[in-house]
């Protein structure tokens, strides 16, 4: 395809290369610090030109993780990436769990809309709000072969919001042990802890097998 010629014009090592199959901001900026220094090169699908909207209707992360990485390495024909995560409050007896980023009833809901659509569903239980973010990585290769890796931080929910780094529940998810939310970390803090740098870490060599670094 002609972007994949552009890149290649450009001197970069697409055999080293991935596909991230999301176009969220902040997943591509977290996934890309965590795979620097690796070798493995990420591009989204707004490099090679790909648009492409897969439904998250799996009964698991795993599900969804895979069903979104396949359907870009289909579409790419490379290597994908595809990941699913979710926040897990035990006082909501796991919810919203993989109907986090739906969680909220109000149409086009934003992140703000809902963390404090949790806070109100939180409002009448008793702290502290234990809970854990979970983060399912799914790589997929054009041939149909998935391997899937598991990552989890834990945590509880606080009822204000701090720190302005990171996105989703990260502002209101407090990590007790350094008693700083996931907002308030820097980068390379969070890439110490968080979930989806523990499954991204798990994911690393079987990235760099499946490239053949």
């Amino acid at each position: 395809m002609h972007s994949t010629i552009c890149l290649a014009n450009r001197g970069e090592h697409l055999m080293h290369s991935i596909l991230i199959a999301t176009n969220n901001k902040g997943k591509v900026k977290e996934i890309k610090a965590l795979l620097e220094g690796t070798g493995i090169l990420l591009l989204t699908p707004a490099d090679l030109g790909i648009s492409l909207e897969v439904a998250e209707d799996g009964q698991t992360y795993a599900e969804n993780a895979s069903k979104k990485a396949t359907a870009f390495a289909q579409a790419s024909g490379m290597i994908a990436l595809g990941d699913d995560s979710g926040l897990e409050v035990d006082a909501l007896g796991g919810q919203p769990g993989l109907h986090s980023h739906r969680f909220c009833p109000i149409p086009n809901a934003n992140d703000a809309d809902r963390r404090n659509y949790l806070l109100e569903q939180l409002g009448d239980k008793p702290r502290p709000w234990k809970a854990h973010f979970r983060a399912t990585v799914a790589i997929a290769l054009p041939s149909g072969m998935v391997k899937i890796v598991e990552g989890q931080c834990e945590g509880e929910i606080i009822p204000d919001e701090r720190g302005s780094n990171g996105f989703g529940y990260d502002p209101i998810f407090l990590i007790p042990m350094l008693r700083l939310t996931m907002a308030e970390l820097e980068m390379d803090e969070k890439n110490k802890l968080s979930h989806r740098a523990r499954a991204i870490q798990n994911a690393i060599p079987i990235l760099k097998e499946v490239l053949g670094l």
